[in-house]
């Protein structure tokens, strides 16, 4: 078998080490492990999954034929597919010349996104600090669990980078310091209580990797978008999608300021991704206009009602700001 399967293969159905709170690392998405998964198997007993023809017309015979395509195909990309949406661009690009209810067939088997979901993203990484940008932040990789909703996110940031060393409080040093003690002398009760007033302070002890680390909490608000809040429509649909985006990803985020939550608001990009840009061209946010007059912003808006798709496929979705008029937020 190829390195770039095994290692791809190993990568998705290996257990990650998180700390107690699970807030860390993150598996990627079951949809990659099992295509994954499959064409380690049929690279070895040259045997396509069972139940996949529920899911396609073409014969055993024809489904033997993609998946050795898809194999070299695997073997060939670099770096191999570790997101569902670059999963199924992998298997369409492949498997172009075949019936395209059967492609559908098998994209659905995996449950990875369809041909008509899948969009072109345009912007790009800056490569220097942008205008009005206060700071930058790399963050450690966020827990699932982390995602309030479709515009907000909980991250951590490790204390050893230069920008934080330099602001710790001295108690949460201290605190850190005896709760080391105190574990290495097993008296985790107490490390337990000196671990809740490194969190009171905005601090944790993460575990990732096997190592502990010292890490900031941030509170952060995607900056120029407006998602469904969770009680409205589309507002589950919305928050699953900024998961599926963020989800056990190191993240990088200009800081712009903050919101009157105490929250930073920020441009989040992802393994290279404009977060806002999904969000906006999947139909999962508005533009806010009223905070951020970016055109492209307002472009992508108007991409995805001319589409259809995300909430715009809603007879009549209501504005966020005019839903949070008459109830207003209590859980920020």
């Amino acid at each position: 078998m190829g390195n770039a399967l095994r290692l791809l293969y190993g990568y998705c159905c290996k257990p990650k080490t998180t700390d107690d709170d699970h807030h860390g690392v993150s598996a990627p998405t079951v949809a990659v492990s099992a295509l994954a998964h499959d064409l380690f198997n049929f690279d070895i007993t040259s045997q396509v999954p069972e139940g996949l023809s529920k899911h396609v017309h073409s014969s055993k015979k024809a489904q033997a034929k993609w998946y050795r395509r898809l194999l070299e195909a695997w073997r060939g990309a670099k770096p191999p597919p570790k997101t569902a949406e670059e999963a199924a661009r992998l298997i369409i690009e492949t498997l172009n010349r075949i019936q395209k209810p059967d492609v559908e067939g098998l994209l659905a088997f995996y449950g990875l996104p369809l041909p008509d979901t899948l969009v072109e993203y345009s912007a790009e990484v800056p490569t220097t600090l942008p205008e009005g940008v206060k700071f930058a932040m790399q963050t450690l990789p966020v827990d699932p669990r982390a995602v309030q909703d479709g515009d907000s996110v909980t991250v951590y940031v490790d204390t050893a980078d230069p920008r934080e060393s330099m602001s710790i409080p001295p108690k949460v040093n201290l605190n850190a310091v005896k709760r080391l003690r105190a574990r290495s002398k097993k008296k985790y009760e107490k490390a337990n209580e000196l671990h809740d007033k490194i969190i009171s302070s905005g601090y944790r002890v993460l575990k990732i990797d096997d190592e502990e680390v010292l890490a900031r909490k941030y509170r952060i608000r995607l900056r120029g978008i407006d998602a469904p809040e969770n009680k409205m429509p589309y507002g589950d649909e919305a928050k699953e999608e900024l998961t599926k985006l963020l989800q056990g990803k190191s993240l990088l985020i200009f800081v712009y300021g903050e919101d009157q939550y105490g929250r930073a608001v920020g441009d989040i990009y992802c393994d290279g991704i404009f977060v806002q840009e999904v969000m906006l061209k999947k139909g999962c946010a508005w533009h806010y206009i009223t905070y951020d007059k970016r055109p492209q912003l307002a472009r992508w808006e108007k991409e995805a009602r001319a589409r259809r798709v995300g909430l715009w496929a809603l007879p009549n979705p209501e504005e966020p700001w005019v839903w949070r008029k008459n109830n207003p937020r209590t859980d920020v």
